[in-house]
């Protein structure tokens, strides 16, 4: 028999996946929420507690190379996942992709390895939501931080990894660059069930777009590390704007201009299909220094900078991505909400995120008139029962 709600929460405003609500609230039960109803639809009887700001299900991540001073590329163990996920899960990221960036052999190998027994665990870290496989594939023009020495065209071993996470149930993004994949292996990538994405390349669009017809269907961090939309050459970012796929985007004012953001989300040909990512390392949560290829990266003016002066990832939270998205961007709520709950579960065809309704109340955030997170849903009730 199922739960009937003991309790109906009732905030300014309810975020439901499709549509930002109000005069909705939501039914609970213990820990766990259950429904969405209309106030004007519930009985008089039925026990209404009002909570402040707007209700959304929590951030999801899927570009997330490190955080609270646990970086994969670092430290391949469950316990650096375990690390990653709760420094985000602080900041209202509820569900990371973790990342491993072009390496040495044995550093894939063992992420790998990490994943599986970080699934195997009881009970698993839900918010751990698979593996992102950022190079070794990749085109060494547009390397950015990835080390070129690592940078090698796709082989036999990596396809073998991605099938055995794809046999454990594993989500697994890959992003790989025309220069060193070829379509047929492409197609035999998607035929695992993985996500094939496009990045890190100087191609031209139309061998951009010969990997989308052979099964790719994303784009890794558009407008970085790819290359630019001109007037006689589209390139990889003028593929990835005018297609249909799913592409990642960075908004915190330092590896995209907001300007560039905001016109790549109105261009796009079908809504839903922008993903904010933040691209983290281990500083979010963390230090403001950590060793990356045996070299020094800090973190200054907001940025974090190797020492060829690259930027090596991103010091920046999806709560902050969100935020800038709405306040600066001038992206309409909606539409940012969206990029951080419900676009990236599409992509993840995991709909059960993208919905605040049979979830567990840490899993659902609060957000503030000005759309900073105030907490959970979870944190609220436990500081008014207090």
């Amino acid at each position: 028999m199922s739960a009937s709600p003991d309790l109906w929460l009732l905030p300014d405003a309810i975020w439901d996946g499709t549509r930002l609500r109000s005069g909705t609230a939501l039914g609970i039960a213990g820990a766990r929420s259950l429904t969405l109803a209309e106030t004007a639809s519930l009985p008089a009887s039925a026990p209404i507690r009002r909570i402040p700001g707007t209700l959304t299900p929590g951030f999801l991540d899927l570009q997330v190379n490190g955080g609270g001073d646990a970086l994969l590329n670092n430290d391949q163990t469950p316990e650096a996942l375990h690390r990653m996920a709760a420094a985000h899960r602080r900041f209202g990221t509820i569900g990371i992709l973790p990342t491993v960036i072009t390496d040495a052999p044995d550093v894939l190998a063992r992420a790998v390895g990490a994943v599986l027994a970080a699934q195997a665990e009881t009970p698993a870290d839900r918010s751990l939501l698979g593996l992102h496989i950022e190079g070794p594939h990749l085109s060494i023009p547009r390397r950015g931080t990835h080390a070129p020495e690592w940078i090698r065209p796709f082989e036999a071993a990596t396809l073998a990894h991605i099938q055995r996470l794809r046999a454990a149930g594993i989500f697994v993004k890959i992003t790989v660059a025309p220069e060193s994949v070829t379509p047929e292996q492409v197609r035999q990538i998607a035929a695992t069930g993985a996500v094939v994405s496009i990045g890190h390349s100087d191609a031209t669009a139309d061998e951009t777009r010969v990997l989308l017809d052979a099964g790719a269907t994303c784009f890794t961090h558009l407008f970085n590390a790819m290359s630019p939309m001109l007037n006689r050459a589209p390139g990889v970012t003028g593929a990835c704007i005018n297609s249909t796929a799913f592409a990642g985007i960075i908004c915190d004012g330092i590896h995209v201009a907001d300007e560039m953001v905001g016109l790549a989300i109105r261009a796009r040909p079908m809504p839903g299909r922008m993903v904010l990512v933040s691209d983290a390392m281990c500083t979010v949560g963390g230090s403001d220094h950590f060793r990356l290829y045996g070299q020094d990266i800090w973190l200054k003016d907001g940025r974090l900078v190797n020492a060829e002066g690259s930027l090596a990832g991103a010091h920046v939270t999806m709560a902050e991505g969100l935020r800038r998205l709405i306040a600066q961007v001038g992206t309409p709520p909606e539409t940012a909400l969206d990029m951080a709950t419900a676009a990236p579960a599409r992509l993840l065809d995991r709909p059960d995120l993208a919905t605040p309704e049979h979830r567990d109340l840490a899993d659902l955030l609060l957000l503030a008139s000005d759309w900073t997170v105030t907490g959970t849903v979870a944190d609220q009730l436990q500081t008014q029962a207090a």
